[in-house]
């Protein structure tokens, strides 16, 4: 059984942008980054980096990072973020070259439309961690302005409460 598709017919899985989808275009451009880390038990460092964000067909960003580790070696960082009208839910990813665990995303706005949280599960970082231990963490993009947005990235504590441990400030080049 063969099934015919008729050339004059838009193709079924022709996913069309929804307002939600336009929210993320704002992200797009080129961008410089100066972030605090802090991981326990050191003390909070500066890194600088760059950023590279493109769009993929209007319904998904690409975001691809470049910058300096903490312990002065380099990354490389890839975030994919778009938005499942099906979940109505924001979805997407995050690797780095620093590590093999791929981050996968899934998160919603804020009633003021400037605030992205995205909620995860990865690798405990916790000092004292077991081996192979997952922990809660949260992503949190925050649009100050139109070049000038915020990173912020939060671990789940054992007492329940939400500890941040980067907070990195984009500005747009382009």
């Amino acid at each position: 059984m063969s099934t015919q598709i008729n050339p004059t017919q838009q193709p079924p899985m022709q996913a069309v942008p929804q307002e939600e989808h336009r929210w993320l275009q704002q992200l797009v451009g080129e961008w410089t980054s100066e972030a605090q880390m802090a991981i326990t038990p050191n003390p909070a460092e500066t890194c600088k980096g760059t950023e590279s964000v493109r769009s993929l067909g209007g319904l998904w960003i690409l975001a691809e990072g470049k910058g300096e580790m903490p312990d002065g070696g380099s990354a490389i960082m890839l975030m994919t973020l778009g938005y499942d009208p099906a979940k109505n839910r924001y979805v997407g990813t995050w690797v780095g070259s620093m590590m093999s665990h791929m981050w996968l995303y899934e998160g919603e706005l804020d009633s003021s439309r400037t605030v992205l949280t995205l909620n995860s599960e990865g690798p405990d970082m916790s000092p004292g961690a077991a081996p192979g231990k997952l922990a809660k963490y949260k992503d949190v993009i925050e649009i100050k302005a139109a070049d000038h947005r915020i990173l912020t990235s939060h671990c789940l504590g054992d007492d329940g409460k939400w500890q941040e441990f980067m907070r990195a400030h984009y500005r747009r080049t382009k």
